[in-house]
């Protein structure tokens, strides 16, 4: 039914994105920019789905056009990010640390000593010879598929009134 498929594909990007903070914050690798860019589209689909099947459920067919059109947009992030790791084209400026706007000398240089040098352009992880990034394009590729398949499919019979 639609509200499976729908529950399914927010079911997809929670686990996508309960592995980015895995290997965030248990396999101690720090994100880059667009890393941390890549994991909205994530939680957007996921309180897409929630309003889908619960508020939203006259809508359901339309609101899952918007969780494929937002999966499609994390798709294209993942590719553009494997196309900065790959050397395809140049990366954002946003790959350094933040603004040290207001600090003093020495903020500034704890701020910079506790910061992760973490670069757009360098794998951090792979498997099978695909970064991260490249996986949850795919993944968000395939996420965006399950949510335009729901766009077609067959809902459960809605109440009158």
């Amino acid at each position: 039914t639609i509200y499976g498929r729908i529950l399914l594909a927010g079911l997809g990007s929670a686990l996508l994105l309960a592995g980015a903070f895995a290997f965030q914050y248990l396999g101690g690798l720090a994100p880059c920019p667009l890393c941390l860019w890549q994991r909205w589209p994530h939680a957007v689909a996921i309180a897409v789905a929630a309003l889908a099947v619960t508020v939203l459920w006259r809508v359901s067919r339309q609101v899952s056009l918007v969780g494929g059109l937002v999966m499609l947009g994390g798709a294209g992030l993942g590719g553009y990010h494997v196309g900065i790791e790959r050397g395809w084209w140049p990366g954002p400026g946003t790959c350094s640390a933040p603004d040290p706007a207001g600090l003093s000398a020495s903020e500034l240089f704890d701020q910079i000593m506790a910061t992760p040098v973490v670069r757009c352009d360098e794998v951090a992880w792979d498997f099978l010879g695909i970064s991260m990034a490249g996986w949850n394009a795919l993944a968000s590729l395939a996420l965006a598929l399950l949510w335009l398949s729901a766009v077609r499919s067959q809902g459960l019979p809605q109440p009158q009134g």
